[in-house]
């Protein structure tokens, strides 16, 4: 599922070498978590969130042939600058 997620997402994205994906699994779940570079969200989230769900979409449909649940998550960058 991750590699699946990354090259549809690294497809995408203006600066693939800063897309991060984490798998966080369960027994009967799957969460995927997506970071990408700040100016990149945008094109991963698309008009009205049509590309996040057509990816949500596209790997529900591949995570239900495997029997399992998937929720695919994009993380904000959490990292703060501070001025000493």
């Amino acid at each position: 599922m991750k590699e699946f997620v990354e090259y549809i997402v690294k497809n995408l994205v203006d600066h693939p070498d800063q897309v991060r994906i984490n798998e966080v699994g369960g027994t009967h779940t799957l969460i995927i978590e997506l970071a990408v570079e700040k100016s990149d969200i945008g094109k991963i989230i698309g008009k009205k969130g049509k590309t996040i769900n057509a990816i949500r979409t596209l790997l529900m449909s591949v995570a239900s042939r495997n029997g399992i649940r998937v929720n695919l998550e994009i993380l904000e960058d959490q990292q703060k600058t501070s001025q000493v």
